[in-house]
């Protein structure tokens, strides 16, 4: 195997770990769910005054 694939094919596995960390909440824990995105929902950024910009429309 060329060094350039064996590079790529790391950098893919890594890259499904990863995936497949951040769905560890989401997939494994009874009622889990990724985090929301939203300003709105974020207590620390409510508390800064930082808003939702579909809040300001």
């Amino acid at each position: 195997m060329s060094p350039t694939l064996l590079t790529i094919a790391i950098c893919i596995a890594l890259l499904g770990v990863a995936i497949m960390l951040l769905g560890v909440k989401a997939l494994f824990v009874k009622g889990g769910s990724f985090p929301s995105p939203h300003a709105h929902d974020n207590p620390a950024l409510r508390q800064r005054g930082v808003g939702c910009h579909r809040d300001s429309d």
